[in-house]
């Protein structure tokens, strides 16, 4: 049976508001009194006095889809106008539409792509955007269309209007897999949908070009990746993942750079596929993650 097929009248509801007494049992009453059979409940409160509240839960509903307007307005009433909490409630066979921006380095973008053929993500690539051609190729091996938009020198805006003609109502997300440009506060905020980033965790102590030879000549022992949404503050947006191997001083920047390229890897993916299957929860400048398979 294919992971879709698993999905199948399975629903998720992610809850968030004010810390309060009832909400878990506001929840699973007005699951049940649909008919619904909690699979998973996952929930965290930054603090039981006055905090924040946060629930993931999984549940499965005969003909999910037929009455989900039903149970929108259900949990309406007894979450959102009743415990004055808000929600969202998601049909789990449902995969993410996600656009993929990617400059000249290949190997998050090819292991995003070959994890979705396997069916290891939530989430169907839509295709694939490059400010350069080389990759056009790779990617239309898997079946996926590949646009390239320049961006030039002074013609940022052209690029990134290029870019918003591709995307606008197309995607639930955009995935950055290594994209060497910054995206401007105004293309965020008229795409309007999460944008996940992949990079090296060197920063701050070495930014800009060369960071694995000064890492190398600084005789770093930790090797790291952070995946985080993308806000129009640089490198500072809501951390969703990240990871360290360690390195040694018999490593070469050569060897630094692949250790790298691996742990970005699984990094952008555990990011991506908790995003797909509704397990992050952004709560302000941090996130809440109710971790997956790892």
């Amino acid at each position: 049976m294919s992971q879709q097929n698993q999905r199948h009248d399975l629903g998720r509801l992610v809850v968030r508001g004010a810390d309060r007494p009832g909400i878990v049992a506001s929840v699973s009453s007005a699951l049940a009194e649909q008919g619904a059979n909690i699979v998973s409940l996952d929930q965290h409160s930054s603090d039981p006095a006055g905090g924040r509240f946060f629930q993931r839960t999984e549940f499965h509903l005969p003909d999910l889809s037929l009455r989900f307007g039903e149970l929108e307005e259900a949990l309406t009433q007894r979450l959102g106008t009743e415990q004055e909490l808000e929600f969202e409630l998601i049909e789990a066979k449902r995969n993410k539409r996600a656009a993929v921006f990617v400059s000249r380095k290949d190997h998050c973008l090819l292991d995003l792509l070959w994890r979705q053929r396997r069916g290891e993500l939530a989430m169907t690539i839509a295709m694939v955007v490059s400010n350069h051609p080389e990759l056009g190729d790779a990617v239309r091996g898997f079946g996926i269309p590949f646009f390239c938009v320049p961006v030039e020198k002074g013609r940022k805006d052209a690029a990134e209007k290029d870019q918003m003609n591709l995307l606008k109502g197309n995607v639930d997300l955009l995935v950055l897999a290594r994209y060497m440009q910054i995206l401007s506060g105004g293309f965020l905020d008229e795409l309007g949908v999460p944008v996940i980033n992949i990079h090296h965790s060197f920063l701050p102590a070495f930014t800009g070009a060369g960071p694995y030879e000064r890492a190398k000549e600084r005789g770093v022992k930790l090797i790291g990746a952070t995946s985080h949404y993308v806000t129009e503050d640089l490198d500072e947006g809501p951390i969703i993942e990240q990871d360290v191997i360690r390195a040694s001083h018999r490593d070469s920047v050569e060897d630094l750079q692949r250790r790298g390229a691996d742990v970005e890897r699984i990094v952008l993916s555990r990011a991506v596929a908790w995003h797909c299957d509704d397990r992050v929860v952004r709560n302000g400048s941090t996130t809440v993650v109710f971790e997956g398979p790892r």
